[in-house]
């Protein structure tokens, strides 16, 4: 079978081009070739040695997942659906800002974790993406906005910052998402500063310690409730680990961050986690952890029963945060016209019905303790 070397870190793709008797130097070349040029044709790749592009033709595939939909919504917003095979698709969305452009991206195909609020979660599981599947939504949304043709070396940064807030709970799929990581911040590769690559979790805390360790970038937790009971509710994995516990790998974590908080997200849920007292609790729980509080009014999806908070609660909600002296903002919607805003995500999951034991799986590959 041959090799996609979008599954490659630099020090991967070294590693394997000593096998074939390559020097580290020709990696370092084809990396740039691959991810800071966009290429897709070894023979294009023109200060490769001849010998060396017929080598790669026959060892090697730059394969990225296929863009089967393209949707632009009435604010700019731009949602694609990538083909991963055995019928599944996954979703990235594309949001421009006056001065910056972001891209969320999706780890799996589907979620384990059955967050209550969100289409992800209803859709199931089927399993985690390759390192290439998931850099080559950021390759390939970089085609398609016209990164590759010119306009960066212009000064322009198309895709400035990269959220891994897509379908799937990124910390579940830890290895291919570290060596994901790890291109995304490579000089060679796409040379993202760790301040603007983001990894939301809800709260898988080995990973998030592992993370810490190997690749710490921004970190941004799905908090969504003041309180164990509540948050059991909303967000199952936390019967597993509490809120204290992740608070405390939050602490730990920001000894290495690139950042001096923690992005914590809220749903605003009307009458379910937005009431005053509830935001007093919230302010007592996060008292000792440097934070920023992302209110987020909940996004519709078919089935749910939640709905969205009133804009003047939220706007309550958010100043009794504020008057306590805690960073807070409420998320934009955007997208929403295309279901490409926060939560609404679905992609397309075949075989979905397995999500207990292809959940355990994923704990045991990813090294966390079942």
């Amino acid at each position: 079978m041959a090799i996609n070397l979008l599954d490659f870190d630099a020090a991967g793709l070294t590693g394997l081009f000593a096998e074939h008797g390559e020097r580290a130097f020709r990696a370092r070349q084809v990396l740039r070739w691959l991810h800071r040029c966009g290429q897709a044709d070894f023979a294009d790749m023109t200060d490769l040695a001849r010998s060396l592009r017929e080598k790669l033709s026959t060892l090697a595939i730059i394969s990225p997942p296929a863009i089967v939909a393209d949707r632009l919504g009435e604010d700019g917003t731009r949602k694609f659906l990538f083909a991963v095979g055995g019928g599944n698709a996954v979703e990235a969305v594309f949001i421009p800002e006056v001065e910056r452009g972001t891209l969320c991206i999706s780890t799996q195909a589907g979620c384990a974790l059955d967050c209550s609020f969100c289409a992800t979660g209803k859709q199931g599981f089927n399993r985690n993406l390759s390192v290439g599947e998931i850099v080559g939504q950021l390759w390939q949304v970089r085609h398609a906005l016209g990164a590759y043709s010119g306009r960066e070396a212009a000064g322009e940064r198309v895709i400035s910052n990269v959220v891994l807030m897509g379908m799937g709970e990124p910390l579940a799929n830890l290895d291919n998402v570290i060596v994901a990581l790890r291109l995304l911040l490579d000089d060679n590769a796409y040379g993202l500063s760790r301040r603007r690559v983001t990894v939301s979790t809800s709260g898988l805390v080995p990973a998030i310690d592992r993370l810490r360790e190997e690749c710490p970038v921004a970190l941004a937790v799905s908090l969504h409730a003041p309180n164990d009971r509540l948050r059991d509710e909303l967000v199952p994995i936390n019967r597993k680990y509490p809120l204290s516990s992740v608070l405390a790998a939050c602490l730990r974590y920001l000894q290495r961050a690139p950042r001096d908080f923690v992005t914590f997200e809220y749903i605003m849920l009307d009458g379910v986690n937005d009431s005053d007292a509830q935001a007093h609790e919230l302010l007592a729980l996060l008292r000792e952890v440097p934070c920023k509080l992302n209110l987020i009014p909940f996004n519709p999806f078919p089935g749910t029963s939640y709905r969205r908070s009133p804009a003047t609660r939220i706007r309550r909600f958010a100043e009794i945060l504020l008057s306590a002296g805690v960073v807070t903002t409420t998320r934009k919607t955007r997208g929403d016209d295309i279901a490409a805003a926060c939560g609404q995500l679905a992609g397309q999951v075949h075989d979905r019905t397995q999500r207990t034991r292809q959940y355990a799986v994923h704990l045991v590959h990813s090294g966390l303790p079942q």
